[in-house]
């Protein structure tokens, strides 16, 4: 026992551990990251998460960063951590801001004349409105009721649906009890008509507006001199002709009131309406 004690090699007390040559090699390596890190603060924010999505992946983190998630180890470092020198005297003077943008446009009020007749259209249709057979909108100085083509005319045709009677007569109704001029506009999709008895979309659109005129001034709530018709065919689409869908869409008659002012004798409510873009 005593000649395996001799054979011992004595151990030094102050031995480096082998383990931390890796770690310094490690902190020297993470140092030079943020160093190269810090000399591309101004690159671009793509640039920089693609390569700290790399670093995290390369340094075996679950933590990626994404478009709208964060959790990468790396942390940018913000540019307001630098420390600058005070002031003096001479340096003392606000900077001044020179703002080189267009100013911006003022917004136009909408008239209340406007929003009245919007609501009392709103009120008296809403359940025609809820259907999609029409659409009440408006901008800064006119009221547009909008009538789609399925609920109003038979395809290729100009006379009303019977059932569309009753709806124009209580427009009437709410028209009769405010001023303003009234432009009725119909509107065709880009195919052309096949139809004997109409030329163009031109024909029919003006045909369809002229329909809607009548039912508006035959019972003379609403003088004849207020009312123009107008066809447009397949001028201002609403949508691009390129589906059933938005051909549908731009098969209509408009009704216009441009500058109303109504009776403030019947009252409405706050009601929301769409506004025309």
């Amino acid at each position: 026992m005593q000649q395996i004690r001799k054979n011992r090699r004595p151990r030094l007390k102050n031995q480096t551990p082998a383990w931390i040559v890796t770690f310094a090699d490690l902190a020297t390596l993470l140092l030079t990251f943020f160093i190269l890190l810090l000399s591309f603060a101004e690159m671009d924010i793509e640039k920089y998460r693609a390569m700290a999505n790399s670093m995290s992946v390369a340094f075996g983190s679950a933590n990626v960063l994404s478009a709208n998630v964060g959790g990468s180890p790396i942390t940018l470092v913000e540019s307001d951590t630098v420390s600058l020198p005070e002031p003096n005297d001479s340096q003392a003077r606000e900077p001044e801001f020179i703002d080189e943008r267009a100013p911006e446009t003022a917004t136009t009020a909408v008239s209340e004349g406007v929003i009245d007749l919007a609501s009392r259209m709103i009120r008296e249709l809403e359940n025609e409105v809820a259907s999609g057979a029409l659409s009440v909108n408006y901008d800064q100085n006119k009221v547009v009721i909008r009538f789609s083509e399925e609920a109003t005319f038979r395809s290729g045709e100009a006379s009303i649906k019977p059932e569309m009677i009753p709806i124009i007569e209580r427009v009437v109704g709410v028209l009769a009890n405010c001023t303003g001029d009234v432009l009725v506009s119909g509107y065709t999709d880009d195919r052309p008509i096949s139809s004997s008895r109409y030329r163009s979309n031109w024909d029919l659109s003006a045909a369809r507006a002229v329909s809607v005129v009548h039912q508006l001034v035959m019972s003379r709530q609403v003088p004849a001199e207020r009312v123009v018709a107008a066809g447009r065919a397949e001028t201002n689409p609403l949508a691009p002709n390129d589906s059933a869908e938005n051909r549908a869409l731009n098969r209509r008659v408009e009704i216009a009131i441009r500058d109303p002012e109504c009776n403030k004798s019947i009252s409405t409510g706050d009601l929301p309406v769409e506004i025309l873009p």
